[in-house]
Parts: structure tokens; sequence; C-alpha cells
């Protein structure tokens, strides 16, 4: 199924992801940081990125704005707005280079969309720059009637003692007037999407939200073959399992199981004094794997209510079950202020991606330790141990067969044969910084994480009202730049019906590429500005569909 990233974090003070906003150079822009890790990300294991919110928001680049606060749809950071034309994360330019780079590495792009509140308006008024810096001039604005109170709360798919909007609450169902938000939000997530060649989305805050508008969101334009999981805060696994199925989503939305999360805190957090045999089939995972996005920590629990101990067993727990395993960034990467856990974290992605498969069998359940099985070819068994005080050995039968030759793929154990009967024993290591796993399957299964290099297709759009203005008659236009790779695929595809509309590229020594049908090959390596021309008087609206394939390293 895949294993998920969450590229982004917080530090103690809540202050976002480090910039050279702050003031040192050196610091790389966080959209250039991760295009950079791309290829590593891949070659771990990992198949998807989800991206920290990327819209512009009230704090404009300054260390609070972590991308919750939106306030412009239409703003990946290219307006100057708030103090700021880059987001905190940097520009449009760079985020698109980087969305293009993870699928040039075989990644998927997930986006973080927002969708229950807008920040940084005055009295419920927002209305933003066009292109051209035009005030007032922004696609969307928005007015009071579309936020709570000023007309009722939307019926949420949670109790309101629960709803909390940070900013103003926007109101998609009850908004004036009548379908005004929800159009809006979904044409702004359609337009973000197609920009950035999106693959899916987390959906902040679905407990908040009314089913009838989350269910619409996905269910149209671009969206609607898209993978999303929603952050429906609550530790219930069977209102999980409604909101996923019976509230109005029909299993259109997978969802965070905060469920099993809030278990394996516990787990983690108390060595030897929590009952492991409450993990077979733990969580909402445990009923409904295919719609589970299970994990141990994010940008909210990393600051709230952390795992604090002992955090890599629930990471060999999460990476060994069923469900869709979502690693923090701030647990795996090696970084100032981050917990540099990647030495233990890429074995078991590695596991993940190529021997965890199948439904699970528990084989062995008792206080301290657990052993179960991922009956899927080729199978793997998998021990934890929650105590720290030694080794546990335990014989436990398998689906491995007679006398197979089984390798633990963690390296914290030798290996091991089953007997005549597929039976064996096997030991697994005390709970030492939470090392107390094994994880073994046929051996001689080695082998690296296949890389499918893609190509990425970026829309982009020029209108008065959006971050990058029309054609101009008698003039040729610089609308954007890609980054490419030489010798690879070009196309342009106009999606708009005007002739008199003639689109070129040129490659950074400003040679213009030849074009046949808006197809050619790039030739060389780097950025390459994309041009339009209008023979006709005034300005004319455009959409180009861009097709190219990015470098797989800066």
């Amino acid at each position: 199924m895949g294993v998920i990233l969450q590229a982004a974090y917080k530090f103690p003070n809540g202050h976002a992801v480090p910039s050279p906003f702050d003031g040192n150079r050196n610091v790389a822009w966080w959209w250039d940081r991760i295009a950079s890790q791309a290829s590593a990300f891949r070659n771990a294991g990992f198949t998807a990125i989800l991206l920290p919110p990327a819209l512009k928001t009230n704090g404009g680049a300054f260390p609070v704005a972590d991308g919750y606060g939106v306030f412009d749809d239409y703003d990946l950071g290219n307006k100057n707005q708030f103090f700021s034309t880059p987001t905190r994360f940097g520009t449009r330019e760079m985020l698109q280079r980087c969305t293009a780079m993870l699928r040039a590495n075989g990644l998927d792009v997930y986006l973080d969309i927002v969708m229950h509140q807008r920040d940084g308006g005055s009295d419920f008024i927002y209305s933003y720059l066009g292109a051209n810096g035009k005030a007032g001039a922004g696609r969307f604005p928005k007015h009071k009637t579309c936020f709570v109170p000023n007309v009722p709360r939307d019926p949420i798919a949670g109790p309101v003692s629960d709803d909390f909007a940070f900013g103003d609450e926007l109101a998609p169902v009850n908004a004036l007037p009548k379908g005004y938000v929800m159009d809006g939000l979904t044409d702004a997530v359609d337009w973000q999407t197609r920009t950035l060649d999106a693959q899916g989305y987390r959906i902040d805050d679905t407990k908040g939200m009314a089913v009838q508008f989350v269910s619409h969101l996905l269910t149209n334009k671009s969206m609607a073959s898209g993978f999303a999981v929603g952050e429906y805060f609550d530790g219930n696994p069977a209102t999980l399992n409604w909101w996923v199925w019976d509230s109005g989503m029909n299993g259109r939305c997978c969802t965070f199981d905060f469920s099993l999360r809030f278990m394996l805190q516990a787990m983690c957090n108390n060595a030897g004094r929590w009952d492991m045999s409450q993990l077979d089939h733990a969580g909402f995972a445990g009923r409904d794997a295919l719609h589970a996005v299970t994990f141990i920590e994010n940008h909210d629990t990393d600051l709230s209510s952390p795992a604090i101990w002992n955090k890599m067993l629930g990471y060999a727990y999460v990476l060994t079950s069923e469900g869709y395993p979502c690693v923090y960034y701030k647990d795996y990467s090696p970084d100032d202020g981050c917990y540099g856990m990647k030495p233990a974290l890429d074995p078991l992605v590695w596991i993940h991606e190529n021997v965890a498969s199948g439904a699970t069998t528990f084989r062995h359940k008792e206080f301290q330790f657990v052993v179960y099985e991922r009956t899927g070819w080729p199978n793997l068994l998998v021990g934890l141990n929650n105590e720290s005080g030694g080794w546990k050995t335990v014989a436990v039968q398998t689906g491995f067969g007679a006398n197979v030759h089984l390798h633990d793929y963690t390296g914290h154990a030798g290996d091991v044969w089953t007997d005549g009967s597929g039976n064996v024993t096997i030991g697994i290591p005390p709970n030492e910084n939470g090392l107390g796993y094994v994880c073994y399957s046929r051996a001689g299964l080695d082998k690296p994480n296949p890389v499918f290099r893609r190509s990425t297709t970026q829309v982009f759009e020029g209108a008065d009202d959006l971050d990058i203005g029309p054609a101009i008659g008698g003039q040729s236009l610089v609308i954007g730049r890609i980054w490419c790779d030489a010798g690879f695929p070009l196309e342009l595809t106009p999606q708009t019906g005007a002739t008199h509309l003639t689109f070129s590229v040129k490659d950074a020594a400003g040679t213009q590429l030849p074009l046949h049908n808006g197809r050619g090959q790039t030739n060389v390596r780097g950025w390459h500005s994309l041009h339009v021309s209008c023979e006709a008087p005034g300005t004319t609206p455009f959409k180009l569909a861009v097709t190219w394939t990015a470098t797989q390293t800066l």
C-alpha cells in the first residue's frame, strides 16, 4: 500500500520549519530542502510525500506561518501579501519544482488542504491581490455571509463542543449566496491540484466540517481520482468507522487512526506496564485497514501529547501491520531540531514495502510481548517485546513451511530455521529505547527499493484575478519556469481555444526549443522559461498544461 512521509514539523515554541526568511541565508527554503531529499526518500522506500499546507497565510513567511491560518486560496507564494511574496516554505516556482522532482523519483504528492477556516480578513471581509499586484482583484473574495456566526454553522460531523476554528469559520453548506463557498473552495483545490500535479490530500479537521461538503469536494473535478485522508480527531474506532462509512462519506476518504495512535502512545510511554495482547487487530485499522492511515506522531501530537519513550517500538508495529503508515519527518530526519530515527526506520520501511503483506494472524500473545505473522507471500513474522529485563524466547507456528531459512531484516537477531512442521523458535531483544523487535522473513530477499521515474503535468493559468496575468496583445510574456532534466520529452497543451495565442519554451541560455504540434525535447538540465505571445489586441486569459520530466537531484 505504500508508506507516507509527512514532510513538515514544528519546533516546541510552535514555529514552523526553518526558513531563510528568518535571516540565515544558509538555510534552504523548505520546498528546496524537500526537493533535495527526493531521491533519498524514494530509495528509503517511501512512496508518497505529504507536504505542509502550501497557501499564503496571515503569517506570510514569519515563523508562526505553519500553513493552517490560510488567507488566500490562490496564492502559493507568488503574490506580495502579508509582508512577503514567498510563503514560509518558499515561492510557487520552488514548490512546482519540488513536486516535479518528487514525481521524477516516483513519489506521489499529497497536499495538506485546510477547508475549515480562513484567517487575516477584516470583520469577515477578505480581498486579495490579482495579477500584477492589482488590489482587490483576486479570485474568490469572501464576505460576512461566508462565515459563522453570520450564517448558521454547517451540520458538522462532530458535536459542536468539539468544533474550534483557528480563525474565521467557513460555512460551505450554509453560506450565502448558496453554493458560493462550496463551489469556490472546490474550484480552488482543483486549481491547486492542477498547478502542482498532486495525487492526493490530507483534509484538515474533518470533525469540524459538514460531510456533505467533504464528500462534494472529493467527488468533483480533479479531486475525484485522488487519494484522500481526513483528520477526524477521535480515539473511538467505532466513531472513525462511522465517519468513513455511515456519515455519508461512503468510504470515499480514509481517516487517520487516532484510536491506534493513542494505544501505541500508551504502549511506548509505559514499558513493561501495558498489556501487549491489546495489539491484536487494534484500533480502526483492525476493523478496516484499507481506510486507516496509521501513525505514531504528527505536527500536533508531537507538541501536545508525544510518545516520549520507546517510539521505535510503536513504529515497528505500524510499519509491519495492516494499514497505510505515515512517518513523521521530525522523527525521521537528522536535521537540527529533529530526532534522527532514520537509521532504525529505514529497515522497517523496506520491510513494509517488500515483505509485509496479507492478513494478520497472532501467533503468541501475553502481557509483555506478542508475535504475529503477515500471511501474504513471502510471509513476515514479527516479535514485539515491551519489557526491558531481557530477551523473550518463544516457539510459534508459522506459515513459512518446513525447513525454511529465515532472516531478521531489522538486524536485531540471528537467522533461524523452521522445523519439519513449519514451527520456529525466535528470540526477541529487550525493549531498550524501543528496539525490542524482530522481523523475520525468508532469507535472501534483500534488494533495493525500485524507482519508477515519472513525468509531471502542471497547468499554468493566466487571468487578471490569478497570480499569473493574462496574455497581452502584441507582447511576449514569461508565464513561469520549469525545472527540466536533459533529453526528455516536453509537451505544451493549450487548454483554451484561443488560436491567436502562441506558446513557446526557452532554455537557460535563451535558446528556443523547436516544437512540433507542441511537442519537443529538452537538451540541457535546469530552468526553462515558458512564454505566451498574443496576436490580438487586449488581454486573453489562458490555460496551458505543460508535461516534462524534472531532475532527480538538485
